[in-house]
């Protein structure tokens, strides 16, 4: 029978299966309950019957609305490590508790009977859902625990301190943000002030970024609205304006915020590029007091959508922003000056929602607290999202390509340029080129073809990033044609907003042109669901808020900074349980130390992992074979009636023999082989997607431990120090053809972010960091060959690249300060004792001496190549 059933006068809404530790059973033994006894078919089990159902330990709770045998899908229902405050630790699950229990919130908390009620009346919901077919399906919606959580103490806070206070809630993709901004959204209207019956709020204004978000936020509010017209979406729509003023003759949408704020519509949805209007019409309104919803306060995917909100601030400080490529403003900074243009109303609360706040965002909505920083109002990290598995970690399969070239004089002239814009220029002009895109397009389509396209049942699909719309457009044909010479099923769309001139022909292109849909319908998003369509090649379009499920893959050209490298990886973080486990990032433009610090202040838990190379499947090889689980026969056996599709009853024997052999092995031996296994197995995957191996030996040993290693039991409490030892493990790898491979790691530590510099424009410079050869390489692209300079150039790169790096780690004042002293202190210590060190190449290799000392430019990145070899061999 269930444990137990909450009911109101004998109507059940919640039923519970209460396990615990010391009857050696936890929440996933009440989940497997559900599924395999508890049927649907049965009348406390249908759908909609009950408002919820859970799982229960002392330590979680899980919950799910409908019950589906074997494909029920249940959700954590825990509070995370923090509990949704500002501070570490981040991550799944539930804080100790010094009162009771982990889980004794739901009867303490959840499940009064004042809570219990608000749930039932203001959080779940039946709502119908219209599929693509036009098909419909009924839904019950039942809060998430950061979900109800942020909308009360929202609540409680605004009830308390009134009108004019500004929350940022920083909750991350995966979090439901929609729903959670639509309860807020209806609670804000029912809000009433302490001590009387007067409304806190007259109307509540949402605000999105993108007209796809505006409209799924606008039909979300629409379906958990209980009254008709309280939703009114702000279009400046002729025929929406006359439904409060039948005689108007202006239409815009200042007049049609006007007459919506005058007859007190409760519930107001506009784009930020509306958001101005909004701030017009209330100039002349200060007794109506509103509610302002914020949502992704972040760059816009529409080059249009920029450009619009340019044309709104065309004052000298609003073209002084940054700008991307394209000459385009990106829709958080200009929301940003909006605000600090002393424009922020003193009759509003305004509410921020986004994953990734920026440094002005968090100053300009966010709490300070005593200690001078600050903070989000309620956090859900993307660290709990990934823990949680509502999302996928789009760093843990992350591979970089570098380009290596040389250019040379065309003229006679030699004159003098700025190295860093020179750099970045002939970087531009090199990668740009129609040969280098032809190649890496066929890089992309090969490893789609021969690595992707069968994931997610065949259906899996792949982003190109470009740097700009050229750049976009010269993909796009070079994907068609080798496409078409392959003769794959598939092809390429290209997005990109406006016109742009054809590199080849000169005549005005769009995307509409270029793609040439056979139906002549130019919805990307969904052509892009098309089967057929597996490439979508955008420039600076569908970066940020395209939500495709079925998106694995991301091919990268292009520079991505700071929070627009987390915003457009994410696209790739969607899940599609069962059937997407994982996601995959080739990246020919940026390093893995770049992409490391654009995640970190977003994580608040992001390290990148140490570097390994493939020669350590050598070392996990020696480790396995040592153990004696297995012999050479035996493997060997096993791959032979593997590969002839021997019968079951044939192979097995030879896995129960090894299983055999694993049971009378002690259990820290158990952990290390099983440990290493796991890792051989899932760095021998990871690397052979990008990499022709030629060891056979590697391949039939991987063909003999994927199913052995399911076969391996170690009791539980054993069992998670062997997943410790497989997150851990870390994998980096550099090819002939210069691919460096890396696992980027999640871990705990927190990350701060810097406000922006007040004595100069824009953000501190970044430094770049390369290898020696690659340092070389640029030298020889702007300075000409190294023989030039070196009468030997063998014996200066073995110098440079050995004899000198090899010093530097031999001198203990070097190494104490690497492990004693802060990033910059360090530096300045070892750019001080290299220069020690090759002061005495005065005599033994003056060449070098000279160049050093006479080429501030070669000086300054061969200290940041030492020092960043230095950090790695710290790891």
């Amino acid at each position: 029978r269930i444990d137990l059933v909450l009911s109101i006068n004998g109507f059940p809404l919640v039923t519970m299966e209460l396990k615990n530790a010391y009857t050696h059973q936890n929440y996933q033994n009440a989940i497997r309950q559900y599924k395999d006894t508890r049927s649907n078919k049965d009348t406390m089990f249908n759908f909609a019957r009950c408002m919820v159902h859970l799982a229960v330990d002392s330590d979680e709770s899980w919950f799910t609305t409908a019950l589906n045998s074997s494909k029920t899908v249940f959700m954590p229902f825990n509070k995370g490590l923090n509990d949704g405050l500002p501070f570490e630790p981040f991550g799944k699950g539930n804080p100790s508790n010094p009162a009771g229990i982990k889980t004794d919130y739901l009867w303490k908390m959840v499940f009064t009977k004042e809570s219990l009620a608000n749930i039932i009346e203001k959080f779940a919901q039946v709502l119908v859902e219209t599929k693509e077919d036009g098909s419909t399906k009924k839904v019950l919606v039942f809060p998430r625990y950061h979900q109800l959580t942020v909308v009360r103490k929202v609540l409680a806070d605004v009830k308390a301190k009134g009108v004019g206070s500004k929350y940022l809630i920083q909750h991350s993709a995966g979090s439901g943000k929609s729903n959670s901004i639509t309860w807020l959204a209806h609670q804000l209207v029912g809000l009433h002030q302490s001590g009387n019956d007067n409304p806190v709020f007259d109307s509540i204004i949402v605000v999105t970024d993108r007209k796809n978000l505006d409209e799924q936020i606008r039909d979300n509010i629409k379906a958990f609205a209980q009254v008709d017209q309280v939703v009114e979406a702000i279009t400046g729509d002729a025929k929406a304006i006359k439904k409060f003023n039948p005689s108007e003759t202006q239409f815009s949408k200042t007049v049609h915020m006007t007459y919506a704020l005058q007859n007190n519509k409760k519930i107001l949805i506009c784009t930020v590029q509306t958001f101005p209007f909004v701030l017009k019409a209330m100039e002349g309104m200060q007794t109506k007091n509103v509610a302002i919803i914020i949502d992704e306060a972040h760059s816009s995917q529409s080059g249009e959508a920029s450009a619009s909100m340019n044309a709104l601030f065309m004052d000298k400080e609003a073209l002084e922003l940054p700008k991307d490529e394209d000459g385009n403003i990106s829709t958080e900074d200009l929301l940003n000056h909006i605000v600090e243009s002393k424009r922020m109303l003193k009759n509003a609360s305004y509410f921020a929602f986004t994953a990734t706040p920026k440094n002005k965002t968090l100053e300009t909505f966010g709490n300070r607290y005593e200690d001078g920083k600050f903070y989000a109002f309620h956090t859900y990290s993307m660290k709990q999202a990934i823990e949680e598995e509502f999302i996928l970690d789009v760093l843990k399969n992350y591979t970089t390509y570098k380009s290596y070239y040389k250019l040379a004089k065309s003229s006679e002239d030699n004159p003098m340029f700025d190295t860093k814009e020179a750099n970045k220029k002939l970087r531009a002009y090199v990668e740009g080129l129609d040969m280098a895109i032809e190649d890496k397009s066929k890089i992309m389509i090969d490893h789609f073809h021969s690595e992707v396209k069968h994931l997610i049942q065949g259906e899996a699909k792949a982003m190109v990033v470009t740097k700009s719309i050229e750049s976009a457009i010269k993909y796009k044909d070079a994907f068609d044609k080798y496409l078409k010479e392959i003769n794959s099923p598939f092809n390429a769309i290209v997005a990109f907003s406006g016109k742009k001139k054809h590199y080849k022909t000169g005549l005005d292109v769009t995307e509409e042109s270029m793609n040439n849909f056979p139906d002549n319908i130019n919805d990307i998003p969904k052509q892009f669901k098309k089967s057929s369509y597996r490439f979508l090649i955008v420039a600076n379009k569908y970066q940020t808020g395209f939500d495709e499920p079925l998106l694995h893959t991301m091919y990268v050209d292009k520079k991505l900074d700071d929070v627009q490298a987390v915003q457009t990886l994410s696209r790739l973080n969607r899940c599609k349980k069962p059937h997407k486990k994982d996601t995959f990032v080739i990246d020919f433009f940026n390093t893995t130390e770049e992409v490391k610090d654009a995640f970190k202040p977003y994580y608040t838990t992001t390290i990148l992992s140490e570097e390994t190379d493939v020669n350590k499947l050598n070392d996990l090889e020696s480790a396995l074979n040592c153990a004696q689980v297995y012999s050479e026969y035996d493997v060997n056996s096993f791959v032979e009636l593997s590969l002839t599709n021997a019968s079951k009853s044939k192979w097995e024997p030879i896995l129960d023999r090894a299983v055999d052999c694993f049971d009378q092995l002690n259990k820290p031996e158990q952990i290390e082989f099983k440990g290493n296994a796991k890792t051989f197995l899932r760095t021998y995957s990871y690397l052979v997607r990008i990499l022709d191996f030629t060891s056979t030996d590697w391949e039939k040993l991987f063909i003999y431990l994927k199913p052995l290693a399911t076969k391996l039991q170690i009791d539980s409490d054993d069992d998670s120090e062997a997943d410790i030892r497989e997150y851990v493990d870390i994998d980096r790898y550099m090819s002939n053809k210069e691919v460096d491979k890396t696992h980027i790691k999640l871990t705990g530590e927190g990350n701060e972010i810097y406000p922006i510099p007040v004595s100069q424009a824009g953000g501190v410079a970044e430094k770049h960091y390369d290898t020696l050869e690659q340092i070389l390489n640029d030298f020889n692209a702007r300075f000409g060959d190294i023989g030039e300079w070196a009468s030997d150039p063998e014996k200066a790169k073995e110098v440079l690249s050995k004899e000198i790096p090899n010093a530097m780690k031999k001198q203990a004042d070097t190494i104490n300060a690497m492990k004693n002293s802060d990033r910059q202190n360090a530096k300045l210590a070892v750019d001080k004792n290299l220069a020690n060190l090759t002061n005495n190449l005065m005599f033994t290799h003056t060449e070098i001496f000279k160049k050093l000392n006479d080429d501030p430019s070669f000086k300054a990145r061969y200290q940041d190549y030492i020092f960043d070899m230095l950090m790695k061999s710290m790891v």
